[in-house]
């Protein structure tokens, strides 16, 4: 190989281990390998994929503009912790939007798709022995997405787009945390598709969704394990579950 050509190839095996890296810690903490405010070892990583560390800090660069890396100044990259204010702002407004697009979209969900949530559904189900938080939630999104989806007002369905991508960027799965909630989850799907299926009024299929859409977020930030935030304190004026038919 001419050194002309060595260094022309140089940026492209760069990048190739730059993506090698991106893939594998980002796969991890999604994983929940890696946990929230655990320090990444640049190093050992590049070991791990054969590289130095130059593009490993390159995929740390990737990963922090997605809200998934903090690093700081002789502290070194960490995984970032749950921003519970963010993920509480996010499902809240998901909760709205998600609620309106699915109501509208009801009429023409047609019988194939309302089987095919049936049946994604019931996969959940049957994952629960033996739990898969990551399985579970990859789930769940295609579920809700199937169901929004053919929302005849596409700036409505925009923003429940753009939620689920804010939401991508806040958690890996809240359901590694609050594991008995997937059970009840479930339980409501069911629920939403009877209704839909039974040709249920707009607004009772708009707070079911809405319903569901908040109990996981009251869930988990209430789970057993956690102190008191000032998310909470702030909150705590407003009810935050919306009351409705569920």
């Amino acid at each position: 190989m001419s050194p002309a050509t060595a260094t022309a190839s140089a940026p492209t095996e760069s990048a190739s281990k730059s993506q090698i890296a991106y893939t594998l810690l980002h796969d991890r903490i999604v994983a929940g390998e890696y946990a929230p405010g655990e320090r990444l070892v640049l190093s050992r990583v590049g070991d791990e994929i054969g590289a130095s560390v130059v593009p490993v800090r390159e995929a740390i660069r990737r990963l922090e503009a997605e809200g998934m890396v903090t690093f700081e100044r002789n502290v070194g990259a960490r995984v970032a912790e749950i921003d519970e204010h963010a993920y509480r702002e996010t499902m809240e407004t998901l909760s709205i939007v998600e609620g309106a697009a699915v109501s509208l979209a009801a009429p023409f969900i047609a019988p194939r798709d309302l089987a095919t949530a049936r049946s994604i559904n019931e996969r959940m189900r049957e994952i629960l022995e033996d739990f898969d938080p990551v399985e579970f939630t990859r789930l769940n999104e295609r579920f809700h997405r199937l169901l929004s989806d053919p929302c005849p007002n596409s700036h409505l369905a925009d923003l429940v787009d753009r939620g689920w991508k804010r939401l991508s960027h806040l958690r890996s799965s809240t359901f590694r945390y609050v594991p008995g909630r997937a059970r009840d989850s479930i339980a409501e799907h069911a629920d939403i598709l009877r209704r839909i299926g039974d040709g249920a009024s707009a607004i009772e299929i708009e707070l079911a969704v809405r319903h569901h859409r908040l109990a996981t977020p009251h869930a988990y930030l209430h789970r057993s394990d956690r102190s008191p935030s000032p998310v909470d304190i702030a909150a705590s004026a407003v009810p935050f579950i919306v009351e409705g038919e569920s």
